[in-house]
Formats: structure tokens, sequence, C-alpha cells
């Protein structure tokens, strides 16, 4: 069995273990077993309390805050993206107006040069002074022609320099939103770096049981939420079936299991949460918003008991964090800096609601 088999097999089993834990309706999720003491003379084990506690919840605000800014961050690389091919399209439009200006004004020259060369008589003048009446005749469908040419040459003249001034305009409007999209990117960017480097300062001065101590409280809380989930009795009506799409999503995250959370990453490599998502889908041929905020204000919403894997759950009050259903009561997700994308339980942080991409 060659490497990249092997390596999806890996990830598939992680999945079925996950899932066949994380779903047992009503399951307990008991607590790893405390560290047993120390021989005489080592360092005791940090005891649960108020302090680490504390630091935990700090973390999770310090991250979260993280989070919120990593959805202004992202969504302002998508408009400075959106803007600048916009501005590049306008700027081939102008190019384009200029051009055929160009061509109109030289149109317009050539009619001058033609009446200068008659003598300056216009053609109309030269029909009234016509004694033959063939040529009258043939002279009045040429003039009328000449003035509905004359006419529609200064219309579009007039139009196409109309044109440029609106597309001149819009380009200038797009530069403006583009610097402050860009100044709005660099102030996500630089409170996502003080939110992560505070938290980082804060892990940094704790001991390695106060840290072992500290992911043990965090799995204990994660337990507890999807534990308390599971005990609603929500994977009673859950039984959505998956689509094509859905299947190929969930196919593309499972790939992903191991990758590093990094903010604003979409891949290959790494992932942020929304990234992971967006991406998913669109290995799927379904292409979703970028941020987690605009996942849920733009898709479709579905009930929590009728969502299916493939859909996208969304948490917390504010949308800062979105990850994959995959059945079973079981989620694949990129959780926070300094973690990996990872299986959990849906239920380990506060729903805010489900959204279906290819609904």
């Amino acid at each position: 069995m060659g490497s990249g088999k092997r390596g999806l097999l890996t990830a598939a089993l992680t999945v079925v273990c996950a899932v066949t834990v994380l779903a047992a309706p009503g399951a307990a999720f008991a607590a790893p077993a405390p560290t047993p003491a120390p021989p005489s003379g080592g360092s005791p084990a940090p005891r649960p309390g108020k302090d680490l506690q504390a630091i935990r919840e700090k973390l999770d605000e310090l991250y979260h805050d993280a989070a919120v800014a990593t959805d202004a961050y992202n969504a302002a690389e998508e408009k400075t993206e959106k803007q600048s091919a916009e501005i590049v399209a306008l700027a081939q439009k102008i190019d384009q107006g200029r051009q055929r200006l160009a061509g109109l004004r030289n149109q317009a020259g050539a009619a001058a040069r033609d009446q200068y060369r008659t003598g300056g008589l216009s053609s109309t003048a030269q029909f009234l002074l016509s004694d033959d009446p063939g040529q009258f005749l043939d002279s009045a469908g040429r003039v009328l022609q000449g003035q509905q040419a004359a006419t529609k040459l200064m219309a579009e003249m007039t139009r196409t320099q109309a044109q440029l001034r609106q597309y001149a305009a819009d380009a200038s409007a797009r530069w403006r939103q583009l610097d402050a999209n860009r100044e709005a990117k660099a102030a996500a960017k630089k409170k996502i770096e003080k939110q992560i480097d505070a938290a980082e300062k804060l892990e940094s001065r704790l001991e390695k049981k106060e840290k072992e101590r500290l992911a043990q409280l965090e799995r204990e809380a994660a337990d507890k939420a999807q534990t308390a989930w599971l005990d609603t009795g929500v994977l009673k009506d859950v039984g959505g079936k998956a689509s094509e799409q859905d299947k190929k999503a969930v196919k593309y995250a499972t790939e992903q299991l191991g990758k590093p959370y990094v903010w604003g990453a979409e891949g290959p490599d790494s992932f942020d949460c929304s990234g992971l998502t967006s991406q998913a889908w669109a290995s799927a041929g379904h292409a979703v918003p970028r941020t987690s905020q605009e996942q849920w204000r733009q898709l479709k919403h579905v009930a929590v008991e009728d969502m299916r894997p493939g859909d996208l759950i969304i948490y917390f009050d504010d949308a800062s964090h979105v990850a994959m259903y995959i059945g079973g009561g079981a989620i694949i997700h990129a959780p926070r800096p300094g973690r990996t994308v990872t299986v959990a339980g849906a239920g380990s942080m506060p729903i805010l609601g489900v959204v279906r991409p290819d609904a």
C-alpha cells in the first residue's frame, strides 16, 4: 500500500474512532484519570484551582478575539482582491474607450477635411445649388444619410466621453475602497498578532504540569458541553443523507486532519477555520463565502435536527467560528493557533446554527 493510501486510511480510521465515541447518545465524557502523586522529593502536580481555570477562561477570550479579528482580516483580504480585479477591469474599459474615442475623432476629422476639399460648402448647400434633377434626388439621399451619420457620430462621441468619465469615477471610488480595506486589513492583522502574542505569553509562564492540567481543563469543558448537548436527544432526529457534493467536501476536510491552524490560511499546508470549510466546499465544486460570518449570513439556514454530513455548524453569537459536520455528532475543524485540524464533538462549543452550502 502506498504512503498516500496509508495516510488516507489512517485519517479515515481516526474519524471513525472519534465518531464512534462522540456519537454515543447520552454518553458521559469521563475526565482523564487524576495524575498520580510524584515520588517523594518531586514537584507536586498542580491542583485544579481558580487560577488555572481563570487562565483557561482568559485564553479562551484572547483566542476568541483573535478569531473575530481573523474574520475581519479575511473579509478585508477578500474585498481587496475583488476591488483590485475591478480596478483592472475598469482600466481596460478606459483604455478601450480612449481608443474608440480617438477613432471617432478621426472620423469627425475626415468629415471636416472632406468639407474643406469641396470648397467649404456643406453637402446640403451643394444639394440646394444643383440644377440637375437626377443629381438633386441622388444628393437628397446622400444629404439625409450624411446628416444621420453625423448625428450618430456626435451621439457616439458624447456617449463614449460620458462612459470614460463614469469609468474614471468608478475607478477612483474603487481605489478609495481599496485603501480603506487595506487599512482595515492592517488593523485586523495587528489585533490578531496582539491577541495571540498575549495568549502565548500567558501560556509560556506556566510550568509543564500546569500546561498539562490546563489542557485537561479544556478537554473537560469540551466533554461536558458535548455530553450536555447529546443528553438533549438532538441526535435522535438527525439522519439527513449526504449528497455527492457533501461527501466530496467531507473527504477533503478529512484529508486535512493534523495540519496546523494558521490565521488567514486556506491551504494547502495550513488552515484557519473558515479557510478549511471554504476550501473543502471549493473542492466539491461549490464556492462559499470565505469567512464564517459571511457563511452564516449568506448560506441557507437549516435546523440542527435536519443537518447532514457536509453542513457547516456556526459557533458563538458573533459567528466567529465554523466547523464541518461529519455525522454521528462529530465535526472536523481548525480550532485555534497552536492546534491542528481535528475531530471534535459538534456540541463542544456554543452552536449558533447550521448552514447548508449546496442548498
